[in-house]
């Protein structure tokens, strides 16, 4: 066994605890179907959106963990839920009218399935294939390795047949278990199967009670205001699971080794766990992990719109950052808006660079072992992205080559085409610079006793050897802070310095930053705070 084998089954981090639950499960052998199968879901009523990407994404942490420590064939299933109906007319699409009457009544339909929706966008057979493209074409952008899974092709072709016969076999014992998890009123009318049948020239999936249920036939008899009593088969597609049986009916049908899901979900995987034992199965291995809040604290909702986008993070982050979101504390709450961005880049630049001078144990628990399944980049003279902001701010240019041009300096072998992972982050520094930043800065003029150290400053800045590095910098600009009633209170002075020179509360290491914006350009900053011009 290799040593990365052995010291990745004593791995800390989350993945590897997640995998060796997997292992256990197995005994080290390989299952009946020969290959462990990781899943997860998707609800393709709208676009993906960023708890997709954090479902997969850590589903692939685990994944690529279990591969480390085992040689038992892995795969993961993307399953898309698109068969089921469409309850509400989403807010971001063109041509709501289009799609308006195929919306369930809420009493006895779910609307019509996703699939046999229009598609508002005129560029697919339907509004589910129009999101499952979606679907496919934001995974592929990330890398993910995975099979797209489609309900309506599982129903429809019959590969969930068995067990759904199997579900009708045990309609009493699964249905009781869900009974207990309704209200009173709804208990009376429930049924697990919901028919799809055609109504006003449209398919509608059905919430209507059963009457009779013919385990034997494989069909079930419904009745409804509409057509009264008529008798349908449960295989072949004409009809849908409800959601909590829907989920475990899916464990039993494929196998499913490993599926992790939200808090929220917590009711429906205990109750998922209990039919799935019903039907014969072993419901696979989960990990519960915590919601989203938003920077009031409140839990993030689609509806309400009140968190971030995959592109919106994308456009002031880099993907690699929004995998370190993902992978850091899963279990506890995280506030996700766009004040948390610049400090994952920062602490993902941080791991990446401590990476090749660590032990395998510690690499194995460092995030880029995991976001980049085992091959993190390898690029040096990453700058931090706090100085990167602050130097679009006080060299006063939104234009990457006049950035690149003081970044060069700093480091002379450094340009886009040798360090695209810098490059990207000059381009985001900027965003995130113009929509944030510059709109909240205010300047200050300093008070006299920081007029006197800002002075001081520059004839010590103006005393440096040429070369002289950030470490170098930073030294002097803290006993020029000493000199200057700031002993107990560096942080005060520094503080001051962010406030008057950049027009924030919080900064850069000042050292960095004066060594890449250059020590006669900052020099040059300073006289100008004090002649008072960054205050107007």
């Amino acid at each position: 066994m290799s040593d990365i084998r052995n010291q990745a089954l004593e791995g800390r981090a989350w993945p590897f605890e997640e995998a060796r639950k997997i292992l256990k499960r197995l005994d080290n052998k390989p299952p009946a179907k020969g290959y462990v199968l990781f899943e997860t879901g998707y609800g393709p009523s709208g676009l993906p959106h960023i708890g997709t990407f954090g479902e997969v994404v850590r589903t692939s942490m685990v994944r690529h963990a279990f591969r480390t420590m085992s040689d038992i064939p892995t795969r993961l299933f993307c399953f898309s839920d698109d068969m089921d109906g469409l309850r509400k007319v989403p807010d971001n699409i063109p041509n709501p009218e289009m799609v308006a009457k195929f919306v369930g009544d809420k009493q006895r339909s779910f609307g019509s399935p996703l699939t046999s929706v229009p598609d508002p966008f005129a560029k697919y057979e339907s509004f589910g294939h129009h999101n499952n493209a979606r679907l496919r074409a934001f995974l592929d952008e990330f890398g993910f390795e995975y099979e797209f899974q489609s309900s309506t092709d599982w129903y429809s072709s019959g590969r969930f047949d068995e067990t759904l016969l199997m579900v009708l076999r045990r309609y009493e014992q699964a249905t009781a278990v869900v009974l207990k998890e309704l209200r009173e009123q709804r208990r009376a009318t429930y049924c697990p199967f919901m028919p799809i049948r055609l109504r006003d020239g449209r398919k509608q999936v059905l919430e209507v009670p059963a009457v009779e249920i013919k385990a034997e036939a494989g069909t079930i008899v419904f009745k409804d205001e509409v057509e009264g009593l008529f008798e349908v088969p449960v295989t072949g597609g004409n009809c849908k699971l409800q959601w909590r049986v829907d989920w475990p009916m899916r464990w039993t049908a494929l196998g499913v080794d490993y599926e992790m899901s939200g808090k929220d979900l917590i009711d429906s995987v205990k109750v998922g766990g209990q039919i799935c034992r019903i039907l014969g199965a072993r419901p696979p291995e989960g990990f519960t992990y915590e919601l989203f809040l938003d920077e009031k604290g409140e839990k993030i909702s689609k509806s309400k719109g009140n968190g971030l986008t995959v592109d919106e993070w994308l456009r002031y982050g880099t993907p690699e950052s929004l995998s370190l979101f993902m992978f850091g504390s899963p279990k506890s709450a995280k506030r996700l808006h766009f004040d948390v961005i610049p400090r994952q880049i920062d602490d993902y630049l941080t791991a990446l660079k401590r990476f090749p001078a660590q032990a395998l144990k510690e690499q194995l628990d460092n995030p880029v072992w995991h976001i980049h399944s085992g091959k993190p980049p390898r690029e040096d003279d990453g700058l931090p992205f706090n100085i990167l902001m602050n130097l679009v701010g006080v060299a006063n240019t939104e234009d990457k080559q006049v950035l690149w041009g003081f970044i060069s300096r700093y480091a002379p072998n450094t340009s886009p085409a040798t360090h695209p992972l810098l490059d990207r982050l000059v381009e985001r520094a900027v965003n995130y610079f113009r929509d944030f930043v510059k709109p909240t800065r205010r300047f200050r003029a300093p008070t006299e006793q920081e007029r006197a150290a800002l002075a001081e400053t520059i004839a010590v800045l103006g005393k440096l050897p040429p070369g002289a590095d950030a470490e170098a910098i930073q030294f002097e600009l803290y006993e020029v802070g000493k000199r200057h009633g700031y002993a107990q209170d560096l942080r005060g002075w520094f503080k001051a310095v962010y406030e008057v020179l950049f027009g924030t509360e919080q900064g850069p290491r000042l050292g960095s930053f004066v060594q890449i914006y250059g020590v006669a350009e900052t020099g040059a900053l300073i006289g100008r705070a004090l002649a008072g011009e960054l205050a107007r």
